[in-house]
This record gives structure tokens, sequence and C-alpha cells, in this order.
């Protein structure tokens, strides 16, 4: 017979002679099992590493999706930076609710089957998520036309014989059932988010825990390491989606007949951001269903089994009788803490765990470093969450590029940027043997470097062109046009969209019917390009014209390389202190606080951190936007920002919490270095006078000291 699995988490009986051969003997040709008999691939602890890989994979592609798309969900359904930010943040909401008590159901639970439930449950918020989509009318680019009638681009026309402004055809078309339909597809985008989150939150921990529990000792670190850089993948993987996916029309499903005169430059195209949603959720359903068959628990790793029978060989000798040697003693000794840690967790009820949270949570605050370390990362993660969910929408108005192209910079350059930083700030830590003096050191050299590589970005940019009718600052009158009267006889709409842009003098028109054009002209290409699109006959352009139709590009557009290189090189240097500020965290606090400090690390720079900042960095882009578009009334999506305001209110808030980050690391420094110098005095102080054991026993611990700070 083969190999048999026991029950879990029992030790294995004692090997016979049909077991040992397959199962302990190194070095010998053992005789095949049958393959009817052979272990299962999901009583593999390295089949598990990698299902897991894959699923934080994907799962990281479907919550990372709407940052990549934010800007066009923004254009399709009408919301501000401040809702879409809201929307972003709701994901964490579910989150936070629930990840606390992680840490209260520990392993109680059948870890495997949890995970891919809360997988299920990420892929049925990622297809809600695509609901709106189907839900919603197809989508109508030339809003100054009444809904029954087709698209044309003759509407936007300046056309005199007009009996009434097409603003009056689109406010009649305004009723409770159009704004009860808007609130119904924000609801289901803002429940699909919470869902999200709440699908999320077994899947990090227990995954982890599993790991930790069944791989051999030595294996479990390298194990987590590829977990951890193939999960940081995700997001890189989420904005190269949404670098493909928006290049497709958002109707892509339901073309309208002739197909559509837009292309993916014009302001008023969106892209298919549903279609990535319905790709990566049906990843994530995929990566799911190993975990319905992987067992409870799992035997330990073959070599693992070998260490424990070598010690008991070494206990059942008769020369180890008579006393304990070392080892035992301090595997015991560490056996005894993880029992202890694990009983006290098993012994609470669920009322008990709610009532010792409080206690617990404010005797960790209580820890300067651990508060510190803490607050400096909340700094971070609200830099890295404005940054990640409106840096697509920064680079499209700054420097007047693609939605596509956009997320490309990001995904292609950004996201590898912080996964190198990570890499090297644990390759450091491991090289140099640091310490926690030495861990904050590099906190804040780390910090100071991003600090001083991003401060150019405030001056990398331009100013915005000129638009006709519109102000150039927020809360400002619009300037006289070159003609004041010359659309006067037009009727043109209040809110149509169909900008156009004289080349001769950079100056950008919200329709044809703003520049008086009459008549309108298509340019076929000579190449595989769309057709050029020409407005004529225009009274309100000096020379009557030409116009061309689309915005007036922007005159620093060569500049958004240089921008995506200082950030890349900024999130470098920030990342730097991911692996150190947990050292610091680990370190900061009791030995028996470490599992309950992480889980408040967490919950932490969720509340703080990964919640508001979405919102926070959404008010502050609406506070520059000179031109909004309007529903039924109401402020919908903007269309026009002051780019100057925007770039120093973007780039502002970046640049507070990175001073706030290094202000922090700044504290722990000072901190440590205090501790450190009152360690040395102390030592001093009972050196001469102390007793020769005392001195042998702080030169025996010294060495052994630094060998446990260099562990990471």
């Amino acid at each position: 017979m083969g190999p048999r699995i026991g029950p879990a988490g029992e030790e294995p009986p004692t090997p016979d002679k049909a077991t040992m051969p397959s199962e302990d003997t190194a070095g010998e040709d053992a005789s095949p099992a049958p393959r009817d008999l052979r272990p299962s691939v999901f009583y593999n602890i390295k089949f598990f590493v990698l299902c897991h890989s894959l699923l934080q994979l994907t799962q990281l592609m479907v919550s990372g999706y709407l940052k990549s798309s934010i800007s066009t969900v923004e254009k399709r359904f009408g919301l501000s930076s401040q809702t879409s930010g809201l929307l972003a943040s709701f994901n964490e909401v579910g989150n936070t609710t629930l990840i606390v008590f992680v840490s209260y159901f520990g392993s109680r639970v059948h870890r495997p089957r949890l995970i891919g439930c809360g997988a299920v449950l990420v892929a049925l918020a990622g297809l809600l998520m695509t609901l709106p989509h189907f839900l919603s009318e197809p989508y109508r680019y030339d809003h100054s036309n009444p809904e029954d009638t087709p698209q044309d681009v003759q509407a936007s026309l300046c056309l005199p014989t007009t009996p009434a402004p097409a603003l009056a055809l689109s406010n009649s078309s305004c009723s409770s059932y159009t704004e009860n339909r808007h609130l119904t597809m924000v609801g289901i985008m803002l429940t699909a988010q919470t869902l999200l989150g709440v699908g999320g939150v077994p899947i990090q921990p227990f995954g982890i825990s599993y790991i930790d529990d069944f791989a051999h000792h030595s294996n479990s670190p390298f194990y987590l390491g590829i977990l951890f850089a193939v999960t940081l993948m995700g997001p890189g993987l989420s904005f190269g989606l949404g670098s493909l996916m928006l290049r497709l029309y958002v109707d892509i499903n339901r073309m309208p007949e002739g197909g559509i005169k837009l292309t993916s430059k014009d302001p008023r195209w969106v892209g298919a951001w549903w279609l990535g949603f319905l790709i990566s959720a049906g990843a994530v359903a995929l990566a799911a269903i190993p975990y319905f068959f992987f067992p409870r628990e799992m035997p330990k790793e073959k070599r693992e089994l070998h260490f424990r029978r070598k010690l008991l060989t070494i206990a059942a000798s008769p020369a180890s009788k008579g006393e304990d040697s070392p080892l035992e003693q301090s595997l015991g000794e560490s056996q005894k803490k993880q029992d202890g840690l694990a009983q006290i967790a098993t012994d609470l009820t669920v009322i008990q765990f709610i009532k010792v949270f409080p206690r617990v949570l404010l005797r960790t605050l209580r820890h300067p470093i651990f508060l510190l370390v803490v607050l400096s990362q909340v700094c971070m993660s609200c830099m890295a969450a404005g940054m990640a969910t409106f840096l697509p929408k920064f680079l499209e108005r700054q420097f007047s590029i693609t939605a596509s192209y956009a997320n490309l910079l990001i995904g292609s350059l950004t996201i590898p940027s912080a996964i190198l930083g990570i890499v090297v700030g644990g390759v450091l830590i491991k090289r140099l043997h640091m310490g926690p003096l030495r861990c904050g050191i590099l906190c804040l050299l780390g910090a100071l470097l991003g600090l001083l590589l991003t401060t150019p970005l405030f001056f990398t940019g331009c100013s915005a062109h000129r638009i006709e009718g519109i102000a150039q600052r927020p809360a400002m009158q619009p300037e006289p046009g070159l003609f004041p009267s010359c659309m006067e006889a037009c009727s043109c709409p209040a809110d149509g969209f169909n900008p156009v842009c004289d080349p001769s003098t950079h100056v950008e028109y919200i329709t044809p019917c703003h520049a008086g054009c009459t008549s309108q002209v298509v340019q076929e290409a000579t190449d595989k390009s769309q057709p050029q699109v020409l407005y004529t006959n225009c009274s309100c352009v000096e020379g009557g014209g030409p116009v061309l139709g689309g915005s007036c590009d922007s005159a620093c557009s060569y500049l958004v390389l240089p921008f995506m290189l200082l950030v890349s090189a900024g999130t470098a240097a920030f990342s730097i202190t991911h692996t150190p500020s947990f050292m610091l965290i680990l370190r900061g606090v009791k030995k028996e606080d470490k599992a309950l400090a992480v889980g408040i690390q967490f919950m932490l720079l969720r509340v703080l951190a990964w919640m508001p900042s979405p919102v926070i960095h959404g008010s502050a882009i609406d506070t520059t936007c000179v031109h909004w578009a309007l529903s039924c009334g109401r402020q919908a999506v903007c269309r026009y920002y002051d780019h100057d305001l925007l770039r120093t209110r973007f780039i502002g808030l970046q640049f507070f919490f990175k001073t706030g980050t290094m202000v922090c690391f700044a504290l722990v420094v000072a901190i440590l270095r205090q501790q450190d110098k009152e360690a040395r005095a102390a030592a001093t102080v009972s050196g001469p006078g102390s007793s020769p054991g005392l001195q042998q026993k702080l030169l025996v611990s010294e060495p052994e000291r630094k060998r446990e700070d260099s562990r990471v």
C-alpha cells in the first residue's frame, strides 16, 4: 500500500515497512504507489500556493479595474469626481466591517472553503458592476438631441431656422423616472463595490495562515514571497486590461446602424469599461473552483515530518531521559507560546472578543513606535489611494492623452516601480542585517528621497488653452468672445458638447454651433485612420474657419513621459519603506499582541486612508472645474478644468501626505536613537561592577540580539 493520509491535524502513525520507503527513506528507490492510492494533489501545499497566487492576482484585477476606468464611468453616468471617489472607497466599507473578526475566527473554520466562498462573492460583485451597462440605454454622445431622434452631427450646427432651443427639449425629457434611473445605477455600483470588499475579507488572511500552518517552517517564507510577488502583478494587469478595453466603444454589443463617428481621442469617447469587469470576474470564478476541494487541514511537508521524528528519537534515547536538551526546551517553550495564543482566541466567545478588542486596541496604540509607524503608513496609503484612483484622469486632462494610453503608462511604469521598491527594501534589510534603528533610518531616507523626486511635478505641466465662453478660473465670469453677437440666431443648446478647435488661434468652442458654423465637410483619410471632420462658414471664428472637430491638443503633451518617470521614481523610493516599516511594527509591540497588532494596523489603514482618501482627492479635483455638464438641472460630469489649479491641488495633496510620512519616520528615528542611548548607558553602568556571569551573558546575548534583529 502507498502512503495514507490520516485525519487532518493528527501526527502520522509510526511508519511501517510499506510507508517508510515512499515517504521517509532518503536516497532509496521506492516502488511507485498505485495511481488510485497516491495522495491527492489537493493535499499538496505547493499546489495551494499556486492556486492562491492566481486567486489573489485575479481578485486584485477586479478590485483595481475600477480605478483604471474611473474617468470613463464618470462620463458614462454623469458623475462628479467626489461621487466616483466615494464609489471607489466603498470597496473598503465591507472589508473594514469584517476584517477584525478574521483574527477571532482564526483556524476554527474550513479556511479553503471560506476562501472559495469569498472568491465566488467577488466574482458575483464583478458581474454586478456590469449590470448598469445592460440596464441603461445606449450611450448618446450628442446630448443636444431629443432622445427619440438619431444621433447626428447636424444637431450641433448653427441652424437659424430652429424653432426652439434644444435645451427645452432636453429639459422636457427630465422626469422622476430619469432621476430614479440615475440613482439606481449609482446604487447598484455602490452595492457591488461593498460586496467586492466583503468577498475579499477571508482571501488573504486565511490563505497566508493556511500556508504558514502546513508548509515546512523553512519553506513558508519562500512560499509567501512567491505569493506576494505574483499578487503585486494584479494592479498592473488591471491597468493593462483597462488600456485594452477602453480602446473599444462602450456599446460594442449594440452598435447603432451605420456605426459611430467618434475616435478614442474625442473627449466624448466612452470605452467598454464593463467588459473588463466581465473578464476579471470570470477569471476569479475559475480561480475559486479548487478551494472547494482542499481539506480543512493537510499534513505538514515531508521535511517537517523528518525533523519531528528525529526529535522524538532523540527524546527517546537513554542519554536524554534525565534532562531535556536545550533544543527541546526551546521548542517546548515556543510551542507553549503558540498554544497560549491559540487558546486565548479559542476560549473567547464573539461577545467576549468584542469586549476585549477595545482594550487591546488602546494598549497597542500606547506604543509610540507602533503608533508613529502606523500614522506614516496611513499617510502613504492616503497618497497611494488618491494616486491610484485619479492619476489616469489627471493624465488625461493635464496632457490631453487618451484613457487607454494613461492606463498603459501607469501599468507599465508606476506599478513595476512599486514592486521594485518593495523588493529592494527587503533585500537591504536582509543583506545589511538591519535592526530597528537602521530600519527607521532606511524608512526616513526613502521618504525623503521620494519627496525630493516628486517636487518637480508641481512645474511639469502647462496652462489650459482658451475655451470660448468659459471662464479660465472657477467662480469667474467668462471672457467676452471675439464676436459677441455672432451666434444669437443659432439657438445653440446650453448642454450640448461637441468640441471643435480653431487651429490658427488654438481656441476651442464647445460645439460647432457656438463657433457659428453652418456646414460640415468630411475629409477621407488616405491611410487607415479615421476621417477628419471640418466645420466651415463659422461666423464666430476669425476668417470664417474652418475649424477641426475635437478638442485642441495640449501644448505640453511631450511632458507626459518625464512626468510619469518622476512619479515612478518617487513611487519606488516610497515603496522601499514598505518592508522595514512592517518590521518596526512587529518589533514595536509585545509578542502576544503581534497578531492583533497587524489586524489593527490594516483596520486603521482602511478607516483612515483607503476609505476617505479617494473622496478627499475627488472633492479637491471638483473645486478646479470651470464648466459642468448639466443633467436635468443638476451638475453631472465636469467637462473642463483649470489645468494649473488641478495640478497644484492634486500634487499638493500628494506632497502633504508625503511630508506627513517623512515627519512620522523622523520621530520614529528620534525615539529609537533615544532608546538605543539608554540601552547603551544601562549596559555601561552595569558593566564594570557587574559579575562575570552577567558580563558573559551580555556578550553572548549581543550576537543573538543582532541575529534576531536581522530576521525578516
